[in-house]
């Protein structure tokens, strides 16, 4: 695949060079400093794959994503996490690397970038609210674009509202565009029990249980009666 390297730092760009000299699917045909003159250059030739620094001054990576009509396959990198949620608006968007980069994981995004490559086949809509990451120990959550970490040890519940789910943590309350159901297939089962049609909870932050409610922090939050013998079953009695 013939390739292109655009980062504003040239140590940064040595280093992407020198990981796609050592793959052996990959073309570096050009590399460029300046957005402006990568642009100029893609108005004239024609790419399979660009590698693409999003923190640049004046013109942001995300400024050319906009302004490219017919866009090649896109790798976004950059040492800035909170980018993550918003890069995979773009159908042209195949993978995010966050600085720095192994040669393993900058392979894998490479041959995800390699199953489209020849294909005109637009990449399926990804999910855009929430991601968790390799350690299955935290959540991100996309509020107003901006991307928010959260850890699973923090939530205390989880309620569902409409269209929208409220996660309130110890120390703050998050509202996210998302359903119960989605959240709830990224939560680990051994910490998290879905207690209600509109409830998630945390078990090991229960304060009270009576009848059919538990009390989690100040919150009471009723328990179904099909959902009650599990939860009895996750304590710890006595």
């Amino acid at each position: 695949m013939k390739c292109i390297v655009i980062d504003d730092e040239e140590i940064a760009r040595v280093i992407i060079e020198k990981l796609i000299s050592n793959n052996k699917n990959l073309n570096l045909v050009a590399s460029f400093n300046n957005p402006i003159e990568a642009l100029k250059y893609l108005n004239q030739h024609t790419v399979d794959l660009i590698f693409l620094d999003i923190n640049m001054p004046a013109f942001t990576g995300f400024d050319l994503l906009q302004t490219l009509k017919d866009a090649p396959k896109v790798i976004l990198i950059t040492s800035n996490a909170n980018f993550a949620l918003e890069a995979f608006e773009y159908n042209s968007v195949v993978d995010y690397l966050e600085k720095p980069i192994a040669q393993a994981r900058f392979d894998k995004a490479v041959e995800k970038a390699k199953l489209f490559a020849n294909s005109k086949k637009e990449l399926p809509d990804l999910p855009v609210t929430t991601a968790v990451n390799e350690s299955k120990s935290e959540l991100y959550v996309n509020i107003y674009k901006r991307l928010v970490k959260i850890s699973f040890d923090g939530i205390n519940l989880i309620e569902a509202k409409g269209d929208y789910i409220l996660i309130k943590t110890d120390k703050e309350n998050y509202t996210v565009h998302s359903t119960l159901k989605k959240i709830e297939d990224k939560l680990p089962d051994e910490l998290f029990l879905k207690v209600h049609r509109s409830f998630i909870i945390n078990i090991k932050k229960i304060v009270d249980i009576e009848d059919s409610s538990v009390l989690i922090g100040k919150t009471v939050v009723p328990v179904s009666r099909s959902s009650k013998p599990e939860l009895m079953k996750r304590l710890n009695l006595l």
